[in-house]
């Protein structure tokens, strides 16, 4: 049996890193993954273009969506899966990309047992921010990002205990600024993270009061300070957008407002080394094909 889901990628309102509370929305850029059940029990998962990349988180959700769900499923015996992602999501860039890839997993994973319907969407969620965790991709779990991209719209969320606190949807724009180098999320620097809880705290209050462009922007200079970042970008965008950010752990910017907005900052974005990407925002989430 064959299964094929596809998830946004997202950006970031709140990094999660300094109080375990975060926040992030689904942006109009996919990950794709298809899923071929096998009868060896053996997983093994492939990246398109990609022979070198570590394939274990994807290969981790598929494990744990077969030991949860394949008795369900009514299948018996050793079950195993062939598991290939090909993603337009640029990798160690902040933009959510190991999010996207295992909730493309584990829903595709689903769509093999032929149980998609059967399974609540957060469930689905929380089971690849477990195989995030197991991998060793995140520091936090990233169940903000998981669940921007499982659900579509902008979600808050406390990683410490994988709770939905809010979900909204948005109808902004998104303009992603991606500078040519890399920066690893579980690399970062947690300890400088959390001497700046104060201000992630009234993040936090700003984007549970929906003041999400507020609240994005404070994150932005908080964390650019904490992962020395260059504040550049944020000021090149600003007063005009609603809101901007360096996304998740960096190298990523991401502004949100009005095309015309935006198309105005992405002149600026542009005289930068790197690549800008003007976005839709997602509210479908990630969904099988």
């Amino acid at each position: 049996m064959d299964g094929r889901a596809v998830a946004p990628a997202a950006g970031t309102v709140l990094n999660a890193l300094a109080t375990g509370r975060g926040s992030a929305f689904a942006i109009d850029l996919e990950t794709t993954a298809a899923v071929e059940l096998t009868t060896d029990g053996e997983v093994v998962g492939t990246v398109a273009d990609r022979p070198e990349a570590d394939t274990g988180l994807i290969e981790r959700c598929v494990e744990l969506a077969l030991e949860e769900y394949a008795d369900a499923a009514g299948l018996t015996g050793a079950v195993g899966a062939r598991v290939r992602t090909d993603s337009e999501v640029p990798m160690a860039a902040g933009l959510k990309s190991s999010s996207a890839a295992a909730n493309a997993t584990v829903l595709a994973t689903l769509d093999a047992l032929e149980i998609t319907d059967a399974v609540d969407r957060i469930d689905a969620c929380r089971l690849g921010v477990r195989a995030a965790r197991d991998a060793g991709v995140t520091a936090t779990g990233a169940f903000d990002d998981a669940s921007a991209s499982m659900l579509g719209g902008v979600t808050v969320t406390d990683n410490t205990t994988d709770e939905l606190l809010t979900r909204e949807t948005v109808d902004w724009e998104a303009l992603v600024y991606t500078p040519p180098e890399q920066a690893y999320s579980a690399d970062a620097d947690v300890s400088a993270c959390q001497r700046i809880a104060p201000m992630a705290e009234l993040v936090e209050e700003l984007a549970l009061e929906g003041r999400y462009g507020e609240a994005m922007t404070v994150n932005g200079f908080a964390f650019c300070g904490a992962l020395e970042f260059p504040t550049g970008p944020m000021l090149e965008a600003l007063p005009d957008a609603d809101g901007v950010s360096l996304s998740g752990t960096g190298p990523s910017y991401v502004a949100v407002g009005d095309r015309e907005t935006l198309e105005e900052i992405r002149e600026r974005w542009d005289e930068r080394d790197g690549t800008t990407r003007l976005l839709a925002t997602r509210t479908d989430g990630t969904r099988t094909t």
